[in-house]
């Protein structure tokens, strides 16, 4: 059983040397096997999963391999194993851990960075220069290394969040959604009560960028998309008012709902050459456009139009500055209810009807979870 030097443990939660683990061979092929379950070290504990959300980057890893990096290239065939956002129950601490509690529920962060280099240091860990490298203490579960579709992961403390108990397995997975959406806002400017908020596509982070938005008090929030059921989501979530792209222009709209000058803030979540220049020709005079979708092309924009109207753009990566543990906040607090966007729920060992549920939107699904709750009955599938 479980029990390595320096490493404390509970016999309340027993943990096996082996866990069962998905693992990314070629392009499109996952295969459950076996793994040793992996060891904390300082400042880190270990995790027994108990939920994870597919999110659409790690379909884009199982099928392309970016933006997942392991041992310096595509992460095909190195023993790897996908997944981010995922919340669980503290099984065991490393070497003088006591931050945390064994039994305590927690919700993750993705990115735990070096510590040492320039951008930590500013508190730009998502950023870390020495991202992908870690020997020099760089962690990015489910991208640089293994992530959460497992029995068991090993996270930094400084990645862990307390997850309260009225709250569900389905719903903490969510954290790490608000908490990108959370991650835009501050670098938009942060509270932004009183601001005009665009919000560019129904996905995940879209719809709770909404819900995030208007629990920080802007006014009005707008979400453009194309899909009237995910649109309808939205205004349950917050939205002043939402635009069909298909029948409305959308550029036209915001201008009239802001008296002709643009919103102050656009999130732009869909990642299209169209939409792009849309967030450019919404955003008023000294705005500001967060760019939280990975595009799939190449775009040509109207760089003059943004120059001119000294309107600031800015990348986001992840979940940085510490914005889930502000989400869980809000979401605690019930400032707005992002089970609205869990359509799906799988058990770990039916993993493939799951992504393919969230790749197809099968059923329109938004986020799909797969549980973990019941990992004794998973059988280890055949090779």
């Amino acid at each position: 059983m479980y029990n390595p030097p320096g490493v404390k443990t509970s016999p309340d939660h027993p943990i096996p040397d082996q866990m069962r683990a998905w693992v990314l061979g070629d392009p499109n092929h996952l295969f459950l096997r076996e793994k040793p379950t992996p060891l904390p070290a300082r400042a880190e504990v270990l995790v027994r999963i108990d939920a994870v959300a597919i999110c659409a980057t790690d379909l884009e890893i199982i099928h392309a391999g970016l933006p997942a990096s392991i041992q310096g290239g595509l992460p095909f065939n190195k023993n790897f194993t996908p997944g981010h956002e995922y919340m669980g129950t503290v099984a065991a601490l490393g070497p003088d851990v006591n931050e945390f509690s064994i039994g305590q529920r927690v919700s993750v962060e993705i990115h735990a960075g070096c510590g040492q280099c320039k951008r930590c240091r500013q508190g730009m860990y998502t950023s870390c220069l020495n991202y992908g490298k870690p020997e020099k203490g760089h962690r990015a579960n489910g991208f640089t290394t293994d992530g959460g579709f497992a029995e068991y992961a090993v996270n930094h403390i400084n990645t862990l969040v307390n997850v309260p108990d009225s709250m569900s397995d389905a719903e903490a997975t969510l954290v790490v959604t608000a908490g990108t959406s959370m991650y835009g806002l501050t670098e938009l400017g942060g509270l932004v009560a009183g601001e005009s908020v665009v919000v560019i596509g129904p996905g995940p982070i879209g719809l709770l960028a909404v819900a995030v938005a208007k629990a920080l008090g802007a006014n009005p929030v707008v979400l453009t998309g194309t899909r009237n059921g995910r649109l309808a989501i939205g205004r349950e979530l917050g939205a002043d008012r939402v635009i069909n792209i298909n029948d409305e222009d959308a550029v036209s709209v915001v201008k009239q709902l802001t008296g002709g000058v643009g919103a102050d803030y656009v999130v732009e979540c869909a990642g299209t050459e169209a939409t792009l220049n849309q967030a450019i020709h919404m955003t008023n005079r000294g705005g500001k456009i967060c760019l939280a979708a990975f595009p799939h092309e190449a775009a040509t924009l109207d760089i003059a139009h943004l120059v001119r109207n000294n309107i600031y753009a800015y990348g986001i990566r992840g979940e940085g500055r510490s914005a889930t543990h502000r989400a869980m906040v809000l979401m605690a607090e019930k400032r707005f209810d992002a089970t609205k966007i869990h359509t799906h729920t799988f058990p770990l060992a039916d993993l493939p009807t799951a992504l393919r549920f969230a790749r197809d939107r099968v059923d329109d699904a938004i986020k799909v979870v797969v549980s973990n709750r019941t990992a004794d009955a998973i059988k280890l599938a055949a090779e």
